[in-house]
């Protein structure tokens, strides 16, 4: 089982939180994961949140959200599960929270930005009402490889 939580305030727990999503980030992030030090910095602004999903068997955290809400506008800024708990539910029930706490604030659409060959990611967004709106093409360089092409995908609440 599992529980959803927003980042709090208390320093102890909040920086073993962001430490454990740095760890996450850098096995599934593989070409420029963030580190707990940018983690942090980003969390000190008021618009940015971060959800995460602990497991109730062992109090770790297995998945997260990072997002940031400005006015009627929401962007996941990076979004990532465990891999030994891949398959399992967790991005969809993170998507479920988040989408519960925008509409209660207010927010009218929610964007995120994905590598157009993450297959299984486009899957998971487009299951949870996303639709492309804008390419940016060969956004992602890396040396020797192909250029890949930036899907933004957007979701609207009405």
């Amino acid at each position: 089982m599992f529980n959803i939580k927003t980042l709090n305030s208390e320093a102890e727990e909040r920086a073993a939180i962001v430490q454990a999503v740095a760890t996450i980030e850098s096995v599934v992030q593989l070409q420029e994961s963030w580190t707990e030090k940018a983690l942090s910095d980003l969390l000190e602004q008021d618009s940015i949140d971060l959800m995460v999903v602990m497991s109730t068997e062992t109090d770790e955290v297995v998945g997260y959200c990072l997002y940031q809400v400005v006015f009627e506008q929401a962007e996941i800024l990076r979004i990532g599960t465990r891999p030994d708990y891949q398959r399992q539910g967790i991005a969809s029930l993170l998507f479920a929270e988040l989408n519960t706490h925008l509409k209660e604030i207010q927010v009218e659409s929610l964007l995120l930005e994905v590598r157009a060959d993450n297959a299984p990611a486009i899957a998971l967004y487009e299951r949870q009402a996303f639709v492309v709106i804008h390419k940016r093409k060969g956004y992602y360089q890396q040396p020797h490889q192909p250029a890949v092409d930036a899907l933004i995908m957007q979701h609207v609440y009405r």
